[in-house]
């Protein structure tokens, strides 16, 4: 069963890495999947939402950097190190890697643990912007299989598991908020 398992993430894998490789989407994929051309869109977004989105927004900005942390160092420590699966670039001789092949352990995929973790949260304070959050995270974690460096599995390993502290966390901030309503509402009423 394994086997029949690993046969199956290997054919998709190999259709998004092969079947569908062509200059256009090397280049976009590349660009989606490296973290350092997010940075300045992630500092603008955050601060609108600090800035812009009252207390909801602060606490939306605030709360996924913490989320962030926590989901990277959970995905990138002990996860990975408990299953020590090598990269399809590492194990499959014919993966292309237009980015080559680095990095630690295969499973999960740090990019999808920590997108859908962010959009997840995103969708739980502000559920009118689901569709833009899921087709960031969506993109940015088939990124990581167009380029070889990730399996199917460790996609969608990382998108449930992102998903469940996404979940968590917005369930946490909306408490807070509520919480916050509460407390500013009572004072200001005395």
């Amino acid at each position: 069963m394994e086997n029949f398992l690993y046969s199956i993430d290997v054919s998709i894998l190999y259709f998004f890495n092969h079947t569908l490789s062509c200059g256009a989407l090397n280049k976009f994929f590349t660009i989606i999947t490296n973290v350092n051309n997010w940075y300045i869109a992630y500092i603008i977004l955050l601060g609108i939402s600090f800035i812009k989105g009252g207390r909801r927004g602060k606490i939306a900005a605030i709360g996924v950097l913490i989320l962030i942390l926590v989901t990277d160092q959970v995905s990138a420590g002990p996860i990975k190190d408990f299953f020590h699966r090598v990269r399809p670039c590492g194990a499959l001789k014919d993966v292309i890697t237009p980015l080559g092949c680095n990095g630690t352990f295969s499973f999960p995929s740090n990019h999808a643990v920590n997108n859908f973790a962010a959009a997840f949260f995103f969708y739980k304070l502000f559920p009118k912007i689901k569709w833009a959050v899921f087709i960031a995270a969506s993109l940015v974690a088939l990124s990581r299989v167009y380029v070889g460096l990730h399996y199917p599995s460790d996609i969608l390993g990382g998108a449930i598991i992102g998903s469940a502290f996404g979940y968590a966390f917005g369930f946490a901030a909306l408490k807070l908020d509520e919480f916050l309503k509460t407390k500013f509402e009572k004072a200001s009423a005395s």
